[in-house]
C-alpha cells in the first residue's frame, strides 16, 4: 500500500512540475484526492468517462493521466461531467495529470522513450518553448522506408506522412509527440529534415511538401502512451503495487 500524498510529492519532484511550463487548462498535479491510500496504480493517456470506469472496474486507486479533467476549461458538473467526478470520487480513485512534463522528461518523456524506440542513441534537445526546450534531434544515417518501419513498431500501427525531402535518407529527425504539426516551418527554420509528431493541422502537409521536410504523423494518442506506462511503472516498482495501463485509443 501506497501514501497518495508522498507518491504525489514524489512524482511533482521526479518530474520537476513547479519549473516546468505548461498551457493553461493542463493543471499539472493531482487533480483529485482520494482517501490517501493507493493499492493499484492505472495509467492513461486521457482522463475521460470511460477510461476513469475502466480504471474503476481495474480496482485502481490512482490513475496517472496526460490529459487531465480539465482541458476543456471550467464547465458545469452535469452530464458527463458530473459522472466522471462523482464515480471516481465514489470508487475513491485519485487522478494525477502530467502533460509537457511529461513530454520532455529525459527518462520517462514521452520525446525521448519514442527515440530510444527508432533507435535514436545520441540525441540532443532543441525548439525553444517558453524557457525549456520541448524536442528532441538527431541526425540519422538511415532511410525514410525503414524509418516509417521502426515508427510503426513503436507506436503499433500505421502512420501518416509526407515524404516532402527529396533525399532518400531522413537526415537531421526531430521529434515532439502529440500535436506539433503546426510547428512545421520552424522545423524546416531549424534544419529538420524528417519531423515526427502525432497530429496537425490539414495545411501542415502541403506546406511540409513545400518546405521539402519529411512530415510523419504517428499519432496523437499513440505517441503519448510513453510517458504514463513509464511513469506508472517507476511508481508500482517503487511502492510495490500492482499496475495496469489503461488502452482507450483516440485513433487521432
Amino acid at each position: 500500500m501506497g501514501n497518495l500524498h508522498e507518491i504525489e510529492s514524489y512524482i511533482n519532484n521526479e518530474l520537476r512540475l513547479g519549473e516546468t511550463p505548461d498551457y493553461s487548462a493542463a493543471h499539472n498535479g493531482l487533480q483529485l484526492s482520494n482517501n490517501g491510500t493507493v493499492t493499484k496504480v492505472a495509467a492513461a493517456v486521457d482522463a475521460s468517462l470511460p477510461v476513469i470506469r475502466k480504471a474503476i472496474n481495474e480496482g485502481a486507486d490512482m490513475l496517472v493521466v496526460h490529459h487531465g479533467l480539465f482541458w476543456q476549461g471550467v464547465q458545469r458538473l452535469v452530464a458527463a461531467q458530473y459522472d466522471k467526478f462523482a464515480e471516481a470520487i465514489q470508487a475513491n480513485l485519485a487522478i494525477y495529470s502530467a502533460h509537457i512534463p511529461l513530454d520532455v522528461h529525459p527518462v520517462m518523456g514521452n520525446n525521448a522513450l519514442l527515440a530510444k524506440a527508432v533507435a535514436m542513441d545520441s540525441f540532443i534537445y532543441y525548439h525553444d518553448w517558453k524557457g525549456i526546450k520541448l524536442g528532441v534531434r538527431q541526425k540519422m544515417e538511415l532511410g525514410f522506408d525503414e524509418m516509417i518501419q521502426r515508427i510503426e513498431a513503436a507506436v503499433g500501427q500505421e502512420v501518416h506522412y509526407c515524404r516532402g525531402r527529396q533525399e532518400p535518407s531522413v537526415g537531421v529527425v526531430g521529434i515532439i509527440t502529440g500535436g506539433a504539426g503546426s510547428e512545421i516551418a520552424a522545423m524546416a527554420a531549424q534544419g529538420i529534415d524528417t519531423f515526427i509528431t502525432g497530429e496537425g493541422p490539414h495545411w501542415s502537409y502541403p506546406l511540409a511538401e513545400e518546405l521539402g521536410v519529411n512530415l510523419i504523423y504517428a499519432g496523437h494518442y499513440a505517441t503519448e502512451t510513453f510517458g504514463v506506462k513509464a511513469l506508472t511503472s517507476q511508481i508500482a516498482n517503487k511502492w510495490q503495487l500492482p499496475q495496469v495501463f489503461i488502452d482507450h485509443p483516440t485513433g487521432l
